[in-house]
Protein backbone atom coordinates (compact mmCIF):
# COMPACT_ATOMS: atom_id res chain seq x y z
CA UNK A 1 0.00 0.00 0.00
CA UNK A 2 2.55 2.42 0.99
CA UNK A 3 4.61 1.58 -1.99
CA UNK A 4 1.38 2.19 -4.53
CA UNK A 5 1.48 5.28 -2.77
CA UNK A 6 4.95 6.75 -3.04
CA UNK A 7 4.71 5.77 -6.84
CA UNK A 8 1.34 7.67 -7.24
CA UNK A 9 3.02 10.68 -5.52
CA UNK A 10 6.28 10.32 -7.28
CA UNK A 11 4.47 10.21 -11.14
CA UNK A 12 2.27 12.98 -10.66
CA UNK A 13 5.56 14.83 -9.34
CA UNK A 14 6.85 13.69 -12.65
CA UNK A 15 3.78 14.68 -14.54
CA UNK A 16 3.47 18.51 -12.92
CA UNK A 17 7.44 18.73 -13.89
CA UNK A 18 7.04 18.28 -17.35
CA UNK A 19 3.59 20.59 -17.96
CA UNK A 20 5.79 23.35 -16.03
CA UNK A 21 8.22 22.97 -18.83
CA UNK A 22 5.67 22.62 -21.27
CA UNK A 23 3.89 25.68 -20.16
CA UNK A 24 6.68 28.02 -19.77
CA UNK A 25 8.02 27.34 -23.10
CA UNK A 26 4.94 27.68 -24.65
CA UNK A 27 4.39 31.19 -22.72
CA UNK A 28 8.18 32.21 -23.84
CA UNK A 29 6.81 31.62 -27.46
CA UNK A 30 3.74 33.44 -27.10
CA UNK A 31 5.83 36.95 -25.45
CA UNK A 32 8.34 36.43 -28.19
CA UNK A 33 6.11 36.41 -30.91
CA UNK A 34 3.71 39.20 -29.09
CA UNK A 35 6.93 41.53 -28.78
CA UNK A 36 7.69 40.82 -32.36
CA UNK A 37 3.92 41.98 -33.36
CA UNK A 38 4.42 44.67 -31.22
CA UNK A 39 7.35 45.89 -32.61
CA UNK A 40 6.11 46.00 -36.22
CA UNK A 41 2.99 47.86 -35.67
CA UNK A 42 5.32 50.69 -33.59
CA UNK A 43 7.71 51.02 -36.76
CA UNK A 44 4.75 51.60 -39.42
CA UNK A 45 1.13 53.24 -37.23
CA UNK A 46 -0.16 54.11 -40.96
CA UNK A 47 0.38 50.57 -41.86
CA UNK A 48 -2.43 49.51 -39.32
CA UNK A 49 -5.13 52.83 -38.78
CA UNK A 50 -7.94 53.26 -41.52
CA UNK A 51 -9.89 55.91 -42.10
CA UNK A 52 -13.07 56.81 -44.09
CA UNK A 53 -15.11 59.39 -43.80
CA UNK A 54 -17.24 62.30 -45.61
CA UNK A 55 -17.76 65.89 -46.07
CA UNK A 56 -20.81 68.56 -46.29
CA UNK A 57 -21.22 72.11 -46.33
CA UNK A 58 -22.86 74.06 -43.37
CA UNK A 59 -24.80 77.53 -43.26
CA UNK A 60 -21.16 79.69 -42.60
CA UNK A 61 -19.88 78.05 -46.13
CA UNK A 62 -17.00 75.60 -43.87
CA UNK A 63 -16.79 72.25 -45.26
CA UNK A 64 -17.10 69.90 -42.46
CA UNK A 65 -15.23 66.34 -42.44
CA UNK A 66 -16.75 63.41 -40.35
CA UNK A 67 -14.51 60.31 -39.98
CA UNK A 68 -13.89 57.21 -38.33
CA UNK A 69 -10.39 55.70 -37.10
CA UNK A 70 -9.62 52.55 -36.83
CA UNK A 71 -7.00 50.67 -35.16
CA UNK A 72 -6.27 47.23 -37.00
CA UNK A 73 -3.36 46.69 -34.82
CA UNK A 74 -3.05 43.33 -32.41
CA UNK A 75 -1.26 44.59 -29.54
CA UNK A 76 -0.27 48.31 -30.29
CA UNK A 77 -2.16 51.40 -28.67
CA UNK A 78 -2.10 54.68 -30.68
CA UNK A 79 -2.77 58.17 -30.22
CA UNK A 80 -2.65 61.44 -31.59
CA UNK A 81 -3.34 60.12 -35.08
CA UNK A 82 -1.88 62.40 -37.79
CA UNK A 83 -4.48 63.12 -40.76
CA UNK A 84 -3.67 64.63 -44.10
CA UNK A 85 -7.02 65.91 -45.59
CA UNK A 86 -6.56 66.48 -49.49
CA UNK A 87 -9.15 68.99 -51.24
CA UNK A 88 -10.32 68.27 -54.33
CA UNK A 89 -12.35 69.81 -57.27
CA UNK A 90 -15.14 68.40 -59.42
CA UNK A 91 -12.19 67.34 -61.92
CA UNK A 92 -10.52 65.56 -59.47
CA UNK A 93 -7.74 68.11 -59.62
CA UNK A 94 -6.09 69.16 -56.09
CA UNK A 95 -6.81 72.27 -55.28
CA UNK A 96 -5.09 72.15 -51.38
CA UNK A 97 -3.88 69.70 -48.83
CA UNK A 98 -4.13 70.35 -45.05
CA UNK A 99 -2.60 68.29 -41.95
CA UNK A 100 -4.73 67.72 -38.81
CA UNK A 101 -3.91 65.70 -35.88
CA UNK A 102 -7.12 63.88 -34.27
CA UNK A 103 -6.05 63.68 -30.11
CA UNK A 104 -7.89 60.59 -29.34
CA UNK A 105 -6.61 57.19 -27.80
CA UNK A 106 -7.19 53.74 -30.40
CA UNK A 107 -6.93 51.16 -28.81
CA UNK A 108 -6.22 47.52 -30.15
CA UNK A 109 -9.27 46.51 -32.64
CA UNK A 110 -10.94 49.74 -31.49
CA UNK A 111 -12.47 52.79 -33.29
CA UNK A 112 -12.86 56.48 -32.78
CA UNK A 113 -15.11 59.19 -34.86
CA UNK A 114 -14.00 62.52 -35.22
CA UNK A 115 -15.13 65.71 -37.05
CA UNK A 116 -13.57 68.61 -37.96
CA UNK A 117 -14.40 71.99 -39.55
CA UNK A 118 -12.34 73.50 -42.37
CA UNK A 119 -12.99 76.94 -45.10
CA UNK A 120 -11.58 74.78 -47.94
CA UNK A 121 -10.76 76.69 -51.16
CA UNK A 122 -13.12 77.79 -53.31
CA UNK A 123 -14.29 74.85 -55.80
CA UNK A 124 -14.17 72.09 -53.53
CA UNK A 125 -16.36 69.10 -54.44
CA UNK A 126 -14.53 66.15 -52.79
CA UNK A 127 -12.23 65.61 -49.36
CA UNK A 128 -9.87 62.98 -49.46
CA UNK A 129 -8.46 61.45 -45.78
CA UNK A 130 -5.06 59.93 -45.54
CA UNK A 131 -3.64 58.97 -42.12
CA UNK A 132 -0.15 59.56 -41.90
CA UNK A 133 1.35 58.50 -38.76
CA UNK A 134 0.12 58.42 -34.61
CA UNK A 135 2.31 57.78 -31.40
CA UNK A 136 2.53 54.97 -29.65
CA UNK A 137 1.41 54.69 -26.13
CA UNK A 138 4.26 52.17 -24.27
CA UNK A 139 2.29 49.02 -22.53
Amino acid sequence: MRITLAFLLLFSMLLAACNSDTTLKEKASYNATKTALLHKEENDPAAFITVSGNSKKNIVGQTVVKGTLVNKASVATFKDVDIKLSFYSKTQALLETDKETIFEILNPGESQDFKTKYFAPKGTDSVGLRVLGAKVIQP
